[in-house]
């Protein structure tokens, strides 16, 4: 049984390092099984009329909101996968019409991904319906409390994400 938002936490055992992380692993475990379980990814790209798979969307959401062209390897940092993958969905992309190649200004070598007109509808409808979706989930909640989960969120997301960069780096 997952604990519910009043439940009290589970009790530490003696000697753990961090009782008050604790009770956070099993939250986000909680989150992560219902996005997946309840497929809001994949009910997010059907309300929006998209037949692209989450990695697909993944790369438009990605050139959406970094609101400038991204070379290969940008894009591949910012969703935190290796190059190889990005390459493939920006070439499925390319098929579909999706976004497409433009030369990087700073070095000819290079290209820089972006996203078509109709690249940017798609991932507009696209945020647009999971941000529906949280907008709903969060609709009782008070205007600090909506305000509080992002700055903790946000910050949240960015000290793990510098972590496992500098970890990666020593390896």
């Amino acid at each position: 049984m997952t604990p519910g938002p009043s439940d009290p936490a589970e009790p530490s055992a003696p000697g753990d390092p961090h009782p008050d992380l604790l009770t956070v692993l099993p939250r986000l475990t909680q989150l992560s099984a219902a996005f997946n379980k309840g497929r809001l990814t994949e009910r997010a790209a059907e309300a929006a009329g998209l037949a692209l798979d989450r990695p697909a969307m993944g790369v438009l959401v990605t050139l959406r909101t970094a609101d400038q062209a991204l070379r290969i390897g940008e894009i591949a940092d910012r969703m935190q996968v290796v190059g190889p993958h990005v390459t493939r969905q920006v070439q499925a992309l390319e098929r579909r019409g999706l976004v497409h190649r433009v030369a990087d200004p700073h070095d000819r070598r290079a290209s820089l991904i972006e996203p078509t007109g109709a690249g940017l509808d798609a991932a507009n409808r696209y945020v647009a319906s999971l941000l529906g979706w949280f907008a709903e989930a969060l609709a009782d909640w008070p205007r600090q409390d909506r305000e509080d989960l992002t700055r903790l969120l946000t910050r949240l997301a960015d000290d793990v994400t510098a972590r496992l960069a500098r970890l990666d780096a020593e390896e």
